[in-house]
């Protein structure tokens, strides 16, 4: 179970990471990743930084690269932004649910399910009142 503290801290992780991510680092292999979820551990030592680049999963091991380049800048603007003891380490997870409710979704589309037979009425007319 998670404190409010540690909720709090990862959520303030994940929005600086995003902003980071979208202005700040120049690396084009992290164009369109999307910081999905952060989760800090109960000593706010070690932040799990879930991402994912929507529909691009064939490019997963040059963006977790490129994210393991740019941990040292990242960690540390980081910690110019949350006050702590100590700024978390960042571990970056390649988050796959994203892409397998997509493919989920392309599943059921795919389905032949033929429409359901309209509902008959209760009412039938010979007992209506005229």
């Amino acid at each position: 179970m998670t404190s409010i503290k540690q909720d709090r801290v990862a959520g303030r992780i994940r929005q600086i990471l995003s902003v980071l991510i979208l202005r700040d680092v120049a690396d084009p292999r992290l164009q369109g990743l999307t910081v999905t979820e952060v989760e800090i551990d109960p000593e706010l030592m070690y932040a799990r930084v879930y991402v994912n680049a929507l529909g691009e999963e064939e490019r997963q091991s040059e963006v977790m690269r490129a994210l393991r380049q740019a941990k040292g800048y990242l960690r540390r603007e980081v910690g110019k932004r949350v006050r702590l003891r100590k700024t978390p380490d960042l571990i970056f997870i390649w988050d796959a649910s994203l892409d397998r409710v997509e493919r989920i979704n392309a599943l059921i589309r795919d389905l032949d399910i033929p429409p359901a037979p309209p509902e008959e009425d209760d009412f039938d007319e010979s007992t209506s009142m005229d």
